[in-house]
């Protein structure tokens, strides 16, 4: 496996205020990857800087492939829909915005165009939906339409922020069930942030934890017979977040 985004010396700054300094991190291609940390760490704002949305104060991020070709992405930021059954963007139309931003001069879908658009709303299971406004779905419907809109240019790197935080235990079961789908049969290397440590290590192969700086980058099994870790987070705390115990830690 090569490396698709190699991140050295990132230091992110809002003004005087320093976000996070001297980060430095490589993930692998085909990775799964779980960003976690306390409010106001900086995980939001270091997805926004690996995909360009906000400025570094210093440091580089490359995001390629093993011939210096810039990976495609995709991103799903935090959840920015709201239930209006009155919003009048249809699904097919919301996803097939992920095509336009790609497009030079007069921006309009061709008939391969739409193709892409249902061959992934039928691959996410909402095909049906294609012609609903997404006003009106549920979360975990209008989820997996922001996940269509997300794939519909085939990434081979997707971000999310957040993208089960307003979902219920099931619903979210299934979302992340769809992702473990386009890592594992797919190939696509995810970066998922999450605020709720206690089931990221269920999902994620690697965690990153962030607290203005890295405090731990690697494999569960690492993390889960970190001496370091345990000290950290507490021995308890430690084996809930690693999901090594079948989780009868208490």
């Amino acid at each position: 496996m090569s490396d698709c985004v190699v991140v050295s010396n990132l230091t992110v700054k809002y003004g005087k205020h320093e976000v996070f300094s001297d980060v430095s991190f490589a993930v692998e291609s085909g990775d799964y990857i779980g960003i976690a940390g306390p409010n106001g760490s900086g995980k939001t704002s270091l997805v926004k800087a690996l995909l360009g949305i906000i400025p570094v104060a210093s440091g580089s991020i490359s995001i390629c492939d093993q011939k210096g070709n810039l990976l495609p992405v995709g991103y799903l930021p935090q959840k920015s829909i709201q239930s209006d059954p009155l919003f009048p963007a249809r699904v097919r139309e919301v996803v097939a915005l992920g095509l336009l931003a790609d497009k030079r001069g007069a921006r309009f879908l061709n008939s391969d165009d739409r193709q892409k658009v249902d061959l992934v709303l039928h691959k996410l299971g909402v095909l049906e939906l294609a012609n609903n406004k997404i006003g009106s779905l549920s979360g975990g419907q209008q989820q997996r339409v922001l996940l269509a809109r997300a794939m519909v240019n085939s990434p081979r790197l997707l971000v999310l922020d957040e993208p089960t935080s307003a979902l219920d235990p099931r619903v979210r079961e299934e979302f992340y069930g769809l992702l473990g789908k386009l890592n594992s049969e797919d190939g696509v290397t995810i970066l998922l942030i999450s605020h709720d440590m206690s089931s990221i290590g269920k999902y994620t192969k690697k965690l990153l934890y962030l607290d203005r700086g890295i405090v731990f980058y690697g494999t569960y099994d690492e993390f889960c017979q970190s001496e370091a870790m345990g000290q950290y987070f507490g021995p308890v705390s430690q084996h809930q977040f690693c999901w090594r115990h079948g989780h009868e830690v208490r």
